[in-house]
């Protein structure tokens, strides 16, 4: 199940980023991308049914994203909390 929904909110990112209405910085954009392929690799790790590392790292550099686009991106950032709560609830 949580797979499941990480693989939601990864799609729910890659629309944001597909969406011409979000004015993001190269540097947004970049991280944004570089987080979004990460979650995907430990989709596909997940999927394959093998064991995920956890890397407090990953949560980490998302909860600075988080603050970062707190103010501007409400709705991208209520996403980026949620995959780190559904990280935490796979062990990641």
């Amino acid at each position: 199940m949580p797979e499941q929904q990480l693989r939601a909110q990864v799609e729910a990112l890659q629309q944001t980023l597909d969406d011409p209405e979000f004015d993001l910085s190269a540097e947004e954009r970049r991280s944004l991308e570089e987080l979004a392929n990460n979650l995907e690799a430990r989709l596909l790790v997940s999927e394959a049914n093998e064991e995920s590392v956890a890397d407090p790292s990953l949560a980490d550099g998302i909860n600075l994203l988080v603050e970062d686009f707190a103010e501007r991106y409400p709705t991208l950032s209520a996403t980026l909390r949620n995959v780190v709560q559904t990280l935490s609830n796979m062990g990641i």
